[in-house]
């Protein structure tokens, strides 16, 4: 099989070439520091927007499951060096979470050959769902379960709805401009 025809059937981009392994650099200071040192700056709701979460889920979906859960589980870290945010009681779950999240966008979309907007939506699912469960083990809030599952959801949903409407496009856009050049 010739090389266009293997880089018409891959779903993600080729995660480690140099250029690739620079934009993810760039993916990872942007969802690490960039984005929520911006939203915490202008005093946007970080737990509505999930600023953090963005880049990481990108990634899995362009560069696969690889790149996802690397990204995903350096981004909090480094953060958490750079700004203090996220605060130490939930930094290992959302970790955690997000190399979840980078991971299982990836794997649904590279292995798993899922349709776009499906593999994102069961990422985000499953990375909140490994979320809940870390923060639960973790005892990241004094609150009973049943209202901190509340507390820790609800304001995310808006972020979840728009990156479940935006990124799946932004990829696809993405991988077919790497794949045309």
């Amino acid at each position: 099989m010739s090389s266009s025809a293997i880089n018409e059937t891959r779903l993600t981009l080729p995660a480690f070439n140099f250029g690739a392994i620079s934009i993810q650099a760039v993916l990872l200071i942007t969802a690490a520091f960039l984005l929520p040192a911006a939203a915490h700056a202008i005093g946007l709701p970080v737990r509505s927007l999930l600023p953090m979460h963005w880049p990481v889920i990108l990634v899995g979906l362009v560069y696969g499951w690889r790149s996802g859960a690397l990204v995903g589980a350096a981004a909090p870290g480094l953060s958490h060096l750079l700004s203090g945010h996220p605060q130490p009681n939930v930094l290992a779950a959302m970790t955690v979470e997000l190399a979840v999240y980078g991971f299982l966008a990836g794997f649904f979309r590279e292995k798993l050959r899922l349709n776009v907007f499906l593999a994102t939506a069961l990422a985000l699912i499953g990375g909140r769902l490994v979320f809940i469960a870390s923060a639960y083990i973790t005892n990241v809030s004094p609150l009973p379960f049943p209202e901190y599952l509340q507390a820790a959801m609800l304001p995310g949903m808006i972020g979840a709805a728009a990156q479940l409407v935006l990124l799946p496009i932004i990829a696809t856009v993405w991988v077919n401009k790497g794949k045309a050049e």
